[in-house]
């Protein structure tokens, strides 16, 4: 185990607390639920939780659903769209130990623009180094051999993809996403399961394994705080930004164009 002291704010009277960056991020356990939460309140999503009882988000136009149960068996997250005039119903699911970095590569995801281009699940894991195999089903594993992703074709139209992560003890957590999952959610999925970043967790939020290495770090509240408000504010501000271009769009009459003279510039 390493050690590591972190400098930057500096915050007189504050007590550092002792917190790790663990690696790989596919084995560090869930984490807080607020990495998740708190950027889907900053996008304009409604909470619809009740007190005592599972988390409930809904999306801006309710076309989806997000939450988490740690009250059931298995529990964790559930993820529903509703069937739109483009899209047809479909929902993912993620094991309650499914790190919450990696949850957030999906949900961040629906709260943007999907883009022009084709989406690709196998690119972002090739990329770092994950190896794939070809036999029953279509499979990528981490260098580390203990997480993976998993294709299987039945038929025309049954396209299931899941994926999971274990360590010397057994299986952590299992992701699935039935047939209809929009495209681009996945590879936004298998994009936050490659990445090589850790993740940070505090003392005695560690998994108990030999398979991951951590560097502790003292952190300051003050530090904490500014590492989580600086997602927060990107969340709130690429929202307004969404929302401010569309609502300049609509003010635009049909056909209005800026007038350009001879230079060609517009005026």
């Amino acid at each position: 185990m390493k050690k590591q002291q972190w400098t930057g704010w500096s915050a007189a009277g504050q007590q550092a607390q002792q917190h790790y960056l663990v690696e790989p991020r596919h084995l560090a356990g869930g984490g807080d639920l607020r990495h998740v939460t708190e950027y889907l309140r900053a996008c304009g999503w409604k909470d619809k939780s009740k007190t005592g009882g599972p988390v409930v988000f809904d999306s801006p136009d309710k076309s989806v659903r997000i939450g988490y149960d740690p009250f059931t068996q298995p529990g964790g997250w559930t993820i529903r769209g509703k069937q739109t005039a483009h899209q047809e119903a479909w929902h993912a699911t993620f094991g309650r130990h499914t790190p919450v970095e990696i949850v957030a590569g999906l949900t961040d995801a629906l709260t943007t623009p999907r883009t022009a281009h084709a989406p690709n699940v196998w690119e972002p894991l090739l990329h770092q180094g994950w190896e794939t195999e070809q036999g029953r089903h279509f499979t990528a594993r981490s260098p580390d051999g203990d997480a993976f992703v998993r294709f299987h074709q039945s038929g025309p139209g049954q396209a299931h993809w899941w994926a999971g992560a274990r360590n010397e003890h057994g299986r952590l957590w299992e992701a699935t996403f039935t047939p209809t999952t929009p495209m681009h959610l996945v590879q936004a999925f298998s994009t936050a399961l490659a990445d090589p970043q850790p993740v940070m967790r505090p003392l005695g939020h560690i998994p108990p394994s030999r398979r991951i290495r951590t560097t502790s770090m003292s952190v300051l509240p003050s530090q904490l705080g500014a590492w989580q408000q600086a997602r927060i504010t990107a969340a709130r501000a690429a929202t307004w930004a969404r929302h401010s271009f569309a609502s300049n769009r609509s003010r635009t009459p049909p056909g209005a164009r800026p007038y350009a003279g001879r230079s060609g510039r517009a005026r």
